[in-house]
């Protein structure tokens, strides 16, 4: 038995609250109170709302160091030349060079095509753009990688030679030397190491900073009926192996970033019950990114709207995240959420100017 420890009851501002809040991972949100969770095996055994205030007396040893980990700072991201702060929320575009990707697969006919969105997304305010070969839709199929190789070098090597700051989206060794060698300078990784088992001892030798994301099943199988005995707390411990097992490998913790995988092996449940506890999962003192843009969970609950019709849920998805201090939100349309993301931190940053 053990206790899992999820920020709740979030406040503007810290003014006036001395002892009764805390500063969620060094960012923009604070937070008044703590769902302790008791968890028995993979489910929740009893869960008991407290006030911050006091509350490190209830402490062992474990739950010291979740508290230690969801308090703190977390250290900007260099990526390449490009140094991306995460006490305050950045937005990732998605660059697909892919014939089938969920929502713009086949969208770019050639590398030039796809490394100017990237680049128009860099210039709407994308503080990272992610390049990715293979598509991980619900029913795809792997790819060779050299197939893979020849869809997202040249468009990294466009992006990376105007300074834009680049991620590469793969799962496989191989295509992670090469896009580092054209200059991307961080791996997403939708399998968390897990795809290829060269891909953990390639991801330390690169010293990038690495995404590893939730999954449950292959993408070929995952959404054919995914089950949880309890979702959050699961995907919880799945990722706190997975960030063990790079480091073990040679990945350096700070260069961990953790992605709980909306839409990967969950159904519209699945996601909603994830998105609502998302704040937990900072306790594993990793920056947190989210990638809910366009998802089917959004279709599911707006009259089955195709993927170009889900900007709206994007949006609410993305600022659900942010409330919860998500650090980077990844996203299709970059325009449209840097602009959410900016109002929002102008509401922020009215709330935390003191008053005369």
């Amino acid at each position: 038995m053990r206790t899992l420890l999820r920020p709740t009851a979030f406040v503007d501002s810290p003014f006036g609250h001395d002892g009764k809040v805390a500063r969620l991972a060094g960012g923009m949100s604070w937070f008044t109170a703590v769902e302790l969770i008791a968890v028995d095996g993979n489910r929740r055994a009893s869960t008991e709302l407290v006030p911050v205030d006091g509350i490190e007396s209830r402490f062992d040893q474990d739950m010291a160091a979740q508290w230690e980990a969801l308090i703190a700072s977390r250290r900007p991201l260099q990526v390449g030349d490009r140094t991306v702060r995460l006490d305050q929320p950045q937005v990732m575009g998605i660059v697909n060079a892919t014939p089938d990707s969920f929502s713009d697969g086949g969208q770019f006919p050639d590398g030039k095509a796809a490394a100017e969105a990237g680049a128009r997304m860099a210039a709407e305010g994308a503080a990272i753009v992610d390049v990715g070969g293979e598509s991980t839709r619900p029913g795809a199929r792997s790819i060779w990688e050299g197939d893979e190789i020849e869809r997202v070098v040249p468009v990294i090597r466009q992006l990376a030679a105007a300074g834009t700051a680049v991620s590469c989206d793969t799962r496989k060794a191989d295509v992670m030397t090469a896009a580092v060698e054209a200059g991307a300078r961080m791996i997403n990784d939708v399998s968390a190491l897990t795809y290829d088992a060269r891909s953990a001892g390639v991801a330390a030798s690169l010293n990038v900073p690495l995404v590893l994301m939730h999954h449950q099943g292959d993408p070929q199988t995952m959404q054919d009926d995914p089950r949880y005995d309890d979702v959050l707390v699961e995907i919880y411990q799945w990722l706190e192996e997975r960030i063990e097992a790079a480091v073990e490998a040679g990945v350096k913790r700070e260069h961990i970033l953790v992605d709980p995988g909306f839409g990967f092996g969950k159904n519209v449940g699945h996601n909603l019950e994830l998105m609502n506890g998302l704040a937990l999962f900072h306790s594993l003192g990793c920056p947190l990114v989210v990638g809910a843009s366009r998802k089917r969970t959004i279709g599911a609950l707006s009259n089955e709207a195709p993927p170009d019709k889900r900007l709206g849920g994007s949006i609410a998805f993305a600022m659900k995240a942010i409330e919860q201090g998500a650090q980077i939100i990844r996203v299709h349309d970059v325009l449209e959420t840097v602009q959410a993301v900016r109002v929002w931190r102008g509401l922020r940053d009215q709330a935390l100017t003191p008053r005369p």
